[in-house]
């Protein structure tokens, strides 16, 4: 007679738990077969970017490097989180990088022409930058006229706009030290841990809760062992950032220390979870991808439209000033070509790699910073393969390319599966 022995799972590999996480994992991979990849191409381009320059230029996963990527990105990653509200509803803002450049030539002229304390100046950008949004936002919704006509013509003038405060092309230095520290600064080693804490608790609090929620109105809801792993991951990778950003990365640590977070990463994180929020967790967001989905049945649903279309133009210029902000802070002056060459393509580029559509009714915060990642890691790695700004800009655009069509075949197959 054999014996058998009863055997229990351990903690945590229940058969329960396990055939929860498979299934999620197949209803994940079900979705992407469908056409709903999300960021998954932009990710998965970090990576492979990541690991073929660190592998051909191994300074491009120094610390230095690391640091300097985040200040390359963050005034096109600025401008492209405000480019998601209007991608969403199914518009474009062509005026954007000019727009930033016209909110960076007011601040600088009242913070160093006039002599006004920063605060002031900063805010005048910024109101300059929603004044825009509003005028853009009305023609476009009021009158009727086409986004890309009237954005187009936007573009034109505020280059006519910027020289004019300028003085027909003359360059103006920033002096002020808060300013430049925008794009410049560090964090203390501290405060970069504070905020790293403060970031993971208050990620974790909402994953949990919102898990919690569902489980309690009995909704469908992702396997507890999915949010874990998904909170552990954050909190491994912005761990390990913050350790790397906290060593000395400096030549001559002698004559001048460079460590901590840079201060652009949180203001970048900020607005990541300020806009986030407003998408994803307010009503307004709510009405944003409704107009965006099917403006009509929006319109019978009791959304004011023409409001939404309005304040989704006044959030992307409004995010276009902070970016002129950015830009002006790292380069400390501001001249003819500040939010001009090729601002605006790599704003709308990185919006649209990071998973924004250009079809309307899709895009995220999320989008706008992995798409602007993207972009700073191509000009970065190629910046340090010593190739030509030519080289670069077919690159990007080939990327851009490819992740339109990604867009576009997503849909397709969305039709397909029966997804509108």
């Amino acid at each position: 007679m054999s014996t058998q022995v009863e055997t229990r799972p351990e903690a945590g590999t229940e058969p329960g738990a396990v055939r929860a996480v498979a299934d999620h994992l197949r209803g994940y991979w079900a979705e992407v077969r469908s056409g709903e990849v999300g960021a998954l191409p932009a990710v998965a381009g970090i990576i492979a970017l990541c690991v073929f320059f660190g592998i051909s230029q191994p300074v491009f996963l120094s610390v230095g490097n690391l640091a300097n990527l985040f200040g390359q990105g963050a005034a096109v990653a600025c401008i492209a989180m405000g480019l998601v509200f209007v991608l969403v509803i199914g518009e474009i803002d062509l005026s954007a990088g000019f727009a930033s450049g016209v909110c960076a030539a007011v601040m600088a002229v009242i913070l160093t022409d006039w002599g006004m304390p920063w605060p002031l100046a900063i805010g005048a950008a910024i109101a300059t930058g929603v004044v825009i949004g509003l005028l853009l936002g009305t023609l476009v919704v009021k009158l009727g006229i086409p986004s890309f006509v009237v954005t187009l013509a936007a573009f034109l003038a505020f280059q006519g706009i910027v020289l004019m405060i300028l003085e027909e092309g003359s360059n103006i230095t920033i002096h002020n030290e808060t300013v430049k520290a925008v794009a410049g600064g560090n964090l203390e080693r501290w405060q970069g841990w504070t905020l790293l804490v403060l970031t993971i608790a208050a990620y974790a609090a909402l994953q949990l809760n919102r898990w919690r929620r569902r489980v309690a109105r009995s909704l469908v809801h992702e396997p507890l062992a999915v949010v874990a792993a998904r909170i552990l991951a954050l909190g491994a990778l912005l761990t390990a950032t913050v350790f790397l950003l906290n060593l000395e990365r400096s030549a001559n640590p002698q004559i001048i220390s460079l460590t901590g977070v840079p201060v652009v990463v949180a203001l970048l994180g900020a607005f990541f979870a300020i806009w986030t929020f407003v998408l994803h967790r307010t009503r307004f967001g709510r009405h944003l991808y409704a107009v965006g989905g099917n403006a009509e049945a929006a319109v019978r649903a009791g959304v004011n439209v023409d409001r939404v279309r309005i304040a989704a133009f006044v959030i992307c210029s409004g995010m276009a000033a902070i970016g002129g902000i950015v830009a002006a802070s790292r380069a400390a002056s501001v001249d003819p070509n500040t939010g001009g060459s090729n601002v605006l393509l790599l704003s709308v580029g990185a919006a649209v790699i990071g998973g924004a559509s250009l079809f309307g009714g899709k895009g995220t915060v999320r989008a706008a910073l992995l798409g602007g990642a993207v972009v700073a890691i191509i000009n970065n790695g190629m910046g340090l393969m010593g190739l030509s700004a030519g080289v670069r800009f077919g690159v990007t655009g080939a990327v851009l390319l490819l992740a339109a069509g990604v867009d576009a075949m997503s849909r397709g197959r969305g039709k397909l599966f029966g997804r509108h």
